[in-house]
């Protein structure tokens, strides 16, 4: 059988790796070999190919799957490694996971570029305060498919998937009225201290990432399983399977997005975006139905904003809590309720942490290690060097030394 173009490429390809250790073309290719096939690939991109792996021209059916050669999803991995600090590979876990976000799940795909519309941004803002990399954004889609309603089986909700104890622990509250894992502000700060603390701990985005779905604890079971290695692939086997999955299946959410125009998925507008809706700060008792059809909106509309509160009320409970609204709705809306607004204008900066000073912290009852390095943003092992502890115990009344790098706030930790 005649091979195409691009399989003969491929070929010349694999006999230049003959002798080398097996998974190496699946890993990353050479420099040397990129440069030879750049043009043809880019030249090819939106091609198609047919049963017999032979070119065929761009199908005008938006609707169509592209079929993608193995080369081209090496490549397209490869140009993303280009500008991510979190290192992504290319191999046939990957493959499986980008095939369900660009085949088996293409609908879904498009549903959650939409939402992305009202969430990215958010994150992205939150990611560049926190100097974290702006592609952790894609992690979302992994553990929510952005939708902020999102509860998992064992317990985990909101668009960051925290349970209630971890959500306790990053000062997220659940009541019978409020859940801030809902909140897109509060989850978003929250999982940026919690993938911050893990990445401090690892010192690797994959082991963080690792951490961040299966728990700090089992990554360092499987790094001692594994007699001290720290690279994800290599611990891979002994952690759960779900955890497994988890790294591949963000690379994966990473490409799709980013190539989701290649394999003819689209965008769809959706009718509320980052830029078109306003955040208040509101203190009292609020229906969100009434204030609905205060402003001739749509009651589910409002809902889909605002999902924090669970029964549709802003509990008078003391507590400032915030009201997303469009943003044409917002005057109105000031005009009716001026008693209830603290304060007005976008939700969209954050605290800037900045300097770097010596506290004494003192253990209150309840604390632990976890829950005091994730308030100052530091690691439990900052915390022993700091106090030249011996062991991972603490009593209540005792002070520690802490070197509060970013300047975090020393109220309670409850």
């Amino acid at each position: 059988m005649r091979l195409s173009i691009l399989s003969y490429l491929l070929f010349l390809v694999i006999c230049s790796y003959a002798g080398q250790p097996e998974d190496s073309l699946k890993i990353e290719i050479k420099n040397s070999q990129i440069s030879y096939i750049d043009s043809f690939i880019l030249e090819k991109e939106n091609y198609f190919f047919d049963e017999n792996n032979e070119l065929i021209a761009l199908n005008p059916n938006y609707d169509s799957i592209p079929i993608v050669d193995d080369l081209i999803y090496e490549y397209r991995i490869l140009q993303l490694n280009k500008t991510s600090a979190i290192k992504l590979n290319y191999n046939d876990i990957v493959k499986n996971y980008i095939e369900m976000y660009t085949v088996r799940k293409r609908k879904l795909l498009t549903k959650i570029m939409t939402r992305s519309q009202i969430y990215f941004p958010i994150f992205e803002e939150y990611f560049d305060k926190y100097d974290l990399p702006l592609e952790l954004k894609y992690l979302s889609i992994v553990e929510s498919a952005l939708n902020p309603n999102a509860r998992s089986s064992s317990g985990a909700v909101g668009l960051w998937q925290f349970m209630y104890n971890t959500g306790r622990m990053l000062d997220l509250k659940t009541t019978s009225f409020i859940d801030e894992r809902k909140d897109v502000y509060k989850s978003t700060n929250a999982a940026c201290r919690y993938l911050e603390y893990l990445y401090r701990t690892f010192g690797d985005w994959q082991l963080a990432l690792a951490a961040y779905n299966g728990g700090p604890g089992t990554v360092r079971n499987a790094i001692a399983l594994s007699g001290g290695k720290t690279n994800f692939w290599e611990i891979r086997k002994y952690l759960p399977k779900e955890t497994q999955g988890y790294v591949p299946a963000y690379i994966a959410a990473f490409y799709a997005f980013e190539y989701s125009k290649d394999h003819n998925i689209n965008v769809v507008d959706n009718s509320y975006s980052y830029y078109n809706i306003d955040t208040l700060s509101i203190q009292g008792d609020l229906s969100l139905r009434k204030t609905a059809e205060q402003l001739n909106v749509s009651y589910i509309s409002l809902k889909k904003l605002n999902p924090i509160y669970k029964r549709g009320i802003i509990p008078n409970d003391s507590y400032t809590h915030t009201l997303v609204l469009p943003s044409n709705k917002t005057l109105q809306f000031l005009e009716l309720n001026k008693s209830l607004v603290c304060n007005s204008g976008a939700k969209k900066n954050i605290d800037v942490f900045n300097g770097k000073k010596k506290i004494i912290h003192i253990v209150e009852k309840g604390e632990y290690f976890h829950k005091i390095a994730l308030h100052y943003r530091c690691t439990i092992e900052d915390i022993i060097k700091w106090n030249n502890i011996n062991d991972r115990k603490i009593h209540t009344g005792q002070e520690l030394v802490i070197y509060n790098i970013h300047n975090t706030e020393t109220s309670s930790l409850e």
